[in-house]
């Protein structure tokens, strides 16, 4: 005889590989934010060292795709780009589609422009410029990154643990 009880299933996770995550235009903004709250599989995000920690991080291009699958139709705008003597700050806009009508949400990003070296050869403190393009690309990538995470996507991750 066979089982008629249900069989728990694991958390559901955002997973982009799987079709079933296309989604369609204008969906209530509570369906969006609830499929964009959903872990996504470790495969998907990456780690890099930050003053003596490892973070993990989901990479833009990961993000972009998630919320193709999610929402599509969504975009995004810089609205602001401010530059002081060693780092650029921009401020993304974020915007998705839903049911009830466009919704946003603005978020900041921050890049060093300069760095500081050893010089072994003339036994010296230096200061080297970053190329702008890989600052200004890391800075706009952490803006849509941190507005995309204030409509869930991978917010867990800036959670600490208690």
């Amino acid at each position: 005889m066979q089982s008629t009880t249900p069989q728990l299933q694991a958390v559901e996770q955002l997973d982009p590989t799987k079709l079933e995550w296309y989604k369609g235009f204008r969906r209530p903004i509570t369906e969006i934010l609830a499929d964009l709250s959903k872990p996504i599989p470790a495969k998907y995000l990456a780690t890099r060292k930050q003053g003596g920690a490892t973070l993990t991080y989901v990479p833009w291009h990961i993000c972009c795709k998630l919320l193709d699958r999610c929402c599509p139709g969504w975009d995004y705008s810089i609205t602001n780009i401010t530059l002081s003597s060693d780092r650029i700050f921009m401020t993304a806009r974020l915007t998705i589609r839903a049911l009830e009508g466009d919704i946003s949400r603005e978020a900041s990003g921050t890049e060093v422009l300069k760095e500081e070296y050893f010089d072994k050869v003339s036994q010296t403190t230096k200061i080297r410029e970053l190329a702008y393009g890989d600052s200004s690309s890391n800075c706009e990538s952490m803006a849509v990154r941190r507005a995309a995470a204030k409509f869930g996507l991978a917010r867990y991750l800036y959670e600490k643990d208690n």
